[in-house]
């Protein structure tokens, strides 16, 4: 009877579903002299539990305060972001009043030229007027 509680324990154990007692059980089954040959095979894992479960450590732990630079980089961080983002807002919208200004030039040229073309055509009307004149005057 004890054998199948232990083998249902040890299934229940590799589960992770067994309870604090139950494992206090096996523990106490593994650490005896006669284990069953099929179980022999757990008793290592089991002892070593057991004696790892009793080790403490000696030595003394230093409790000196680390200077601790992460806050000065996180904030140096923040800072260079910052910078970044106000800057960069600021080269974009001088980028972006440097093209409409060129565009404006272009749109103006184009007029300009467009005005010289018209004054050209009205120069040759003057020209045209003042040949129909002379010859309307000469009848």
């Amino acid at each position: 009877m004890e054998l199948d509680n232990i083998e249902k324990l040890l299934e229940k154990y590799f589960e992770a579903t067994t309870t604090v007692s139950e494992e206090q059980t096996l523990r106490n089954y593994f650490s005896q002299e006669n284990v069953e040959a099929h179980l022999e095979q757990y008793r290592p894992m089991f002892n070593y539990f057991s004696a790892a479960k009793e080790e403490r450590y000696t030595k003394q732990v230093p409790l000196k305060p680390r200077k601790n630079y992460y806050k000065w980089i996180s904030v140096a961080a923040v800072a260079l972001l910052t910078f970044g983002i106000y800057f960069g807002n600021q080269y974009q919208e001088r980028k972006q009043a440097e093209f409409a200004y060129q565009e404006t030039k272009k749109a103006f040229e184009l007029l300009a030229e467009n005005f010289g073309r018209g004054t050209e055509k009205v120069a040759y009307l003057e020209e045209f007027e003042a040949a129909k004149q002379k010859i309307y005057n000469n009848d």
